[in-house]
């Protein structure tokens, strides 16, 4: 297996950690989780980098790169659903978009054509990204004992702009569906 795939999967197994760090609900836990979401996130950029600088590009990466981010954002979301972080609605929103396009993905295989990820994918994932690492900072904060002091006085500010944020990435997450869908009819059209 080349290094790109290598660093794709490694995302299936970065998110499980995850999971498991944030169910902690410690501060310990929380300062791994952005470490571990932090080297997750890394490897997404990292993947595509060496895939292209090496011409390594492969239909597995192509196939699983988006299903690997899929999984890691969609059990963080979940979790951060769990802990009281995020409303469900939104999540449900998120996930059936990417659901959808993992499903079409994997049924463009099946009939041997390979979709690679489209830019607007790449903004969403950007978008949720930093919407998780707001999220898993104020985790951080809410728990430090060092921040109790001037935390507790801007967090409802802080949880505004956590707001704002979903509500941002759920709209683009949604856009992004609606745009890839749209290319896939012009594509069967033509």
């Amino acid at each position: 297996m080349i290094w790109p795939n290598i660093l794709t999967v490694s995302r299936i197994g970065f998110a499980v950690l995850l999971v498991f760090l944030l169910l902690q609900n410690s501060l310990t836990g929380n300062i791994l989780a952005i470490i571990v979401f932090t080297l997750a996130s890394l490897t997404d950029f990292y993947d595509g980098y060496l895939a292209k600088k090496k011409s390594t590009i492969s239909d597995f990466g192509k196939i699983m790169d988006p299903i690997a981010d899929k999984i890691l954002m969609l059990s963080v979301f979940f979790v951060l659903v769990h802990l009281g972080m995020v409303a469900l609605w939104m999540v449900i929103l998120i996930a059936a978009r990417e659901i959808l396009v993992t499903l079409d993905r994997l049924w463009c295989t099946c009939r041997g054509q390979v979709l690679a990820a489209e830019m607007a994918g790449k903004i969403k994932t950007v978008f949720q990204i930093i919407t998780v690492s707001l999220i898993l900072l104020y985790l951080i904060l809410d728990q430090a004992a060092f921040a109790n002091s001037w935390f507790y006085q801007i967090q409802k500010f802080y949880l505004g702009w956590i707001n704002v944020f979903m509500v941002i990435t759920v709209l683009v997450t949604v856009v992004s569906g609606v745009a890839y869908f749209q290319n896939r009819l012009k594509r069967l059209s033509s």
